[in-house]
């Protein structure tokens, strides 16, 4: 079948394809509810997913259709003033692989009659002649260098414009990414359709742990913090549980004392371990940001070493008293447990049902060929 650019094609089961980028967790988990969403409305699913993010979402999601396909693989430096550096060096290859992903895409749109595209930030994931969504917090972009951070802006909204709609996972006014998700000038395609989440809060539930600590992300840092963790978390007492952030692998880790280590848990067993949590622990990572968030949960937040956004919402979120922020370099969980309890957490209030109103809409009109 063979689509136009007015993609006028009925189709009473819309074929979605979704594709999240691979950097870090977050953008796989916060398609979850995305996904769902879609299924609930009758969609085909098709997920595009490699490495970590593949076992996160085969896990979340057995029955659906899985299109293996390479990410960015972005690399960390281990020292915080070398990561722009390593970021600039990488650059070529991100710009071959968002060549290749495209040239993939039209390919895929043709063999499995694809309606309708999903991108997580993952910049060639369009095509002319099927509705195409891009999904992004990150209209800013901090780098730390004023030049750069123009550049990125730039370079960000030239593909931007290549999608038919540009949904921003945040509220217009007094949101949760700040300038992130609030810049000067919008791209003509954007939409707020409020802070996602694949958790649902359980008012009945009771604290069974004292401390939850969710660590995730890029290497080499998520190593390194995981190393700190464990070698403080001997000297706590009290119900721990601590999630490695690792979906991919299969050996189960041995736990020690009190303490309870998972490498990854499906997302209705830790919406119910954050639920039962007095505190939480973990990375100032947007998605994370947002599950919080909606659960209304005490936190302290860990930004990644030298990952500017992070960094920037931590001190945001901070400055907010949403929550607790601390840096990884001075980290300790006795002193930051100690602070959290003169700590005064400021709830965030925001409507948990808009992002869904925005896809009920899309898939009505992918149904009636007017979109």
């Amino acid at each position: 079948m063979k689509k136009g650019n007015s993609f006028n094609i009925k189709n009473e089961n819309p074929r979605v394809l979704v594709a999240p980028l691979d950097w870090g967790l977050g953008h796989a988990t916060r398609c979850v509810p995305i996904i769902n969403q879609l299924i609930l409305l009758g969609c085909s699913l098709y997920i595009v997913a490699d490495k970590k993010n593949f076992f996160l979402l085969q896990k979340e999601f057995p029955n659906t259709v899985f299109l293996r396909y390479k990410g960015y693989e972005i690399k960390y430096s281990r020292q915080k003033k070398f990561l722009l550096l390593k970021l600039i060096f990488q650059s070529p290859k991100i710009i071959h692989r968002i060549f290749l992903e495209n040239i993939w895409l039209k390919k895929i749109i043709k063999k499995y009659s694809i309606d309708a595209v999903i991108s997580d930030n993952r910049f060639g994931m369009h095509n002319k002649n099927v509705p195409s969504i891009y999904i992004t917090h990150q209209l800013y972009i901090k780098t730390g260098n004023r030049l750069f951070e123009k550049i990125a802006q730039k370079t960000h909204y030239y593909f931007i414009k290549k999608y038919t709609a540009c949904w921003i996972p945040d509220i217009e006014k007094n949101g949760l990414a700040g300038e992130l998700s609030h810049p000067k000038k919008l791209p003509q395609n954007a939409i707020y359709i409020s802070p996602i989440s694949r958790f649902v809060s359980m008012p009945e539930s009771k604290f069974f742990n004292d401390l939850l600590i969710i660590i995730s992300g890029p290497e080499p840092q998520r190593t390194i913090f995981e190393k700190e963790i464990l070698e403080q978390i001997k000297l706590i007492k009290g119900n721990i549980i601590f999630i490695r952030g690792l979906p991919s692998e299969n050996q189960k880790p041995e736990n020690f004392g009190e303490v309870k280590i998972e490498n990854h848990v499906p997302s209705y067993e830790l919406n119910k371990m954050i639920e039962g949590s007095k505190i939480i622990i973990s990375r100032s990572g947007y998605t994370t940001v947002m599950d919080l968030a909606t659960l209304r949960k005490k936190a302290i937040l860990i930004p990644t070493p030298g990952q500017t956004e992070q960094e920037y919402l931590a001190k945001y979120l901070s400055e907010k008293k949403y929550f607790l922020t601390e840096k990884q370099e001075q980290f300790s969980i006795k002193e930051s447990l100690a602070k959290v309890k003169d700590y005064k957490f400021r709830e965030f209030d925001f409507s948990k049902e808009e992002y869904k109103k925005i896809i009920n809409q899309f898939v009505q009109l992918l149904k009636s060929g007017n979109l």
